[in-house]
């Protein structure tokens, strides 16, 4: 399976602690191609259905996915914790998603 940056995927979350996200969730990919074709890692940002209006909060409505990109809990998981690729972010999302990211950690 090749994962791409911002597609959406299934990801086993198990083993989590405290208010991280639990169990099979959809999340987004936020690491870049090249990193994700050549390493065993990849960067997610997980999917929640329900939020409040945060800044750190992307909302997406996908065919398989709605809801919300929560960009405050990314984290790295191990490729094998994808279980299917549900689909892609669309542009607009995709730019969303840019922003925050940016305006979260970047100076």
């Amino acid at each position: 399976m090749e994962i791409k940056q911002y597609d959406l995927v299934l990801v086993n979350l198990d083993l989590t602690i405290g208010s991280e996200m639990k169990k099979s969730s959809p999340c987004t990919v936020i690491s870049p191609n090249e990193m994700n074709k050549y390493l065993q890692t990849i960067v997610i940002a997980p999917i929640t259905s329900t939020s409040k209006d945060y800044p750190t909060r992307v909302s997406i409505n996908q065919e398989k996915t709605k809801g919300w990109i929560v960009i405050d809990q990314i984290r790295t998981i191990d490729k094998r914790r994808v279980v299917e690729i549900l689909g892609k972010l669309n542009n607009p999302e995709i730019e969303k998603v840019k922003n925050v990211i940016q305006e979260t950690y970047v100076e």
